[in-house]
């Protein structure tokens, strides 16, 4: 069986955004492994409109051509690494937006959390869940946050995630199990 390919996808847009790094260490420390694949999908480069098409496209298709692509993006991988940030207790707009422009391409699929903010985006990552819970995927149970003076040290003081070897540890644990999810699922999925 194929090793899974996996999505690191980076769910701020915003211009000074901090995901991008979180982003290239999960994928650094990805690609010293042997049996995961990793892509990093930047929502940036991704010009949704704000879902507004007749239904999921789980009911009707999909209308918008940048909704059209995001689906067969998505449908690509067989798993995900959301790196979100926390915006007023939740996950950012651009990132529910993506979830809803597409629905079967989510579906049984495994769905990963690395926050990062003052509180390591715990409350958007408990959000998250939810959401994928809906879309039919299998949260892991270990994510990676990211938070209070371990991010300021790297957002302000330049220190690199590599140093944090107490949360390094972690992200080791998280491919862990979305690799043992991402190849049960792909399995069950291929026997229909």
């Amino acid at each position: 069986m194929a090793k899974p390919k996996i999505a690191i996808i980076i769910s701020s847009i915003r211009g000074n955004r901090f995901g991008d790094k979180p982003a290239a260490w999960v994928h650094d420390i990805a690609s010293a492994r042997d049996d995961i694949d990793t892509e990093i999908v930047d929502l940036k480069e991704w010009p949704l409109p704000f879902f507004d098409e007749v239904a999921s496209n789980a009911w009707a298709p999909t209308q918008n051509e940048v909704g059209q692509r995001w689906q067969k993006k998505v449908a690509e991988f067989d798993g995900y690494i959301f790196v979100i940030a926390e915006y007023n207790r939740s996950i950012t707009a651009p990132m529910k937006n993506a979830f809803d422009f597409a629905y079967p391409e989510w579906n049984k699929k495994p769905a990963a959390v690395v926050g990062y903010g003052s509180v390591g985006a715990a409350r958007a990552a408990e959000h998250l869940r939810t959401i994928a819970i809906e879309l039919q995927m299998a949260p892991t149970r270990s994510g990676v946050h990211i938070g209070g003076g371990d991010f300021m040290a790297v957002w302000q003081q330049g220190k690199n995630l590599r140093e944090l070897a107490h949360i390094e540890a972690g992200i080791k644990t998280l491919l862990d199990e979305l690799v043992w999810w991402a190849n049960a699922l792909k399995t069950a999925r291929a026997a229909g």
